[in-house]
């Protein structure tokens, strides 16, 4: 019996060695900066728990550059842009922190590009979804997404809306750089394919409080369904406000996920008013529809370092998935380069091949022409369910 324990004993200790040897060695710094201090908004909280996930792993596993922990520091934007670019300059004066992740609003993110150019600091994008986040002007390109892209969100909408019947739809966009990538992906998709017809788009303003107006004007236009480019707070406004038009009147909503980033149905006016619309969303990654032993395997770490217990307790699930795949893509890379260095690093993050994650097995998730890592193919349409959890559509 003596010598069963002092085996045991020993297999703890090895087990143990790579996270002791992580905890005594100087940190390696990732940072996060995003819209903590919104209201209603879970999408930060969301993006940091997938990147604590990963760290938690990565760490226990020995860390990175021979034994050194990975440590994450977050920084709150407000969702503005002046706040994000002075975050930006901060974070690079500090010593070993090798990249940043960026949050929600593809706005903050593109006004930021100048000031990650002129500091070289590497952005990792695990949301935003405005074109240009990726296609800007910087050469070499310090941003990767591992996130939808607005010329994959739209053909993925209105290819919906026609396979459900609507041959006529209106746009109804946010008047910011999300709202114009969206119209540019959607002119892109309905100059080459025909269909269905636009009747127009009608615009609003960033946190407006009624969105009726301008689905008024689409509705007259004679649209058969809306799609909508909007956060949580605008579309909960609309949802609520349509319940009480006649039911001839409450046209199908096909969403982006912006509304996807905060508390969506309890921003509503009453409980039931999402059961009353029909309302789809544009998606990603699922926890209900990715690798069921690979996501085991994760909710154990989830549980050990949080307080969530099931996949229906992960808010914004997609900031989640997408952050903790970009984790450990950077973890690789940051081996591959063999220093904190952020130059070498960028270059190496477009040589990591075959990972394995949870949104799916990256056989090359960047390289020098694309630093996009999802595709058209990995895109889906959701529904919200009764329980607030946001599952795949079946075909």
């Amino acid at each position: 019996m003596r010598k069963v324990w002092v085996f045991i004993s020993v297999i703890v200790f090895f087990s143990s060695l790579g996270t002791v040897q992580a905890a005594d060695k100087k940190a390696v710094i990732i940072a996060l900066d995003a819209e903590f201090s919104l209201l209603n908004s879970t999408s930060a909280q969301s993006i940091k728990l997938g990147i604590d996930t990963a760290i938690a792993e990565i760490n226990s596993a020995g860390g990175v550059l021979n034994g050194r922990p990975l440590k994450l520091i977050s920084k709150d934007n407000r969702s503005m842009p002046a706040r994000g670019i002075h975050n930006i300059r901060e974070l690079a004066k500090v010593k070993d922190l090798v990249a940043v992740f960026s949050g929600r609003f593809s706005p903050v993110v593109l006004e930021t590009i100048p000031m990650l150019q002129q500091t070289q600091m590497i952005n990792l994008a695990p949301w935003s979804s405005a074109d240009g986040v990726t296609e800007n002007s910087m050469s070499p390109n310090y941003i990767f997404r591992l996130s939808l892209k607005d010329r994959y969100a739209m053909p993925a909408m209105l290819k919906f809306a026609a396979d459900n019947g609507a041959n006529k739809i209106g746009l109804l966009l946010t008047n910011t750089s999300w709202g114009r990538s969206n119209l540019k992906a959607a002119e892109r998709y309905l100059q080459k394919t025909g269909s269905p017809l636009s009747v127009g788009t009608a615009w609003y303003n960033w946190r407006d409080k009624t969105l009726m107006q301008e689905y008024q004007i689409l509705l007259k236009a004679g649209a058969q369904a809306i799609i909508l480019v909007a956060n949580d707070d605008e579309g909960a406004s609309l949802v609520s406000e349509m319940v009480s038009l006649p039911k001839d009147q409450r046209l199908p909503i096909i969403s982006h996920w912006g509304v996807t980033g905060g508390d969506f149905i309890g921003q509503m006016k009453t409980a039931d008013a999402l059961d009353q619309i029909n309302f789809s969303v544009v998606q990603t990654f699922s926890l209900f529809s990715a690798k069921q032993d690979k996501v085991a395997d994760v909710m154990q770490t989830v549980r050990r370092i949080s307080t969530i217990n099931n996949v229906e307790q992960i808010d914004a699930p997609v900031g989640f998935g997408h952050a903790y795949d970009l984790t450990h893509i950077l973890a690789k890379a940051i081996n591959l380069a063999g220093t904190t260095e952020r130059k070498v690093i960028r270059d190496k993050l477009e040589q990591v091949r075959d990972y394995d994650g949870i949104v799916k097995y990256f056989k090359r998730p960047f390289s020098a022409q694309n630093h996009d890592a999802l595709i058209l193919e990995d895109v889906f349409m959701a529904r919200y369910h009764a329980d607030g959890t946001i599952r795949p559509i079946k075909k």
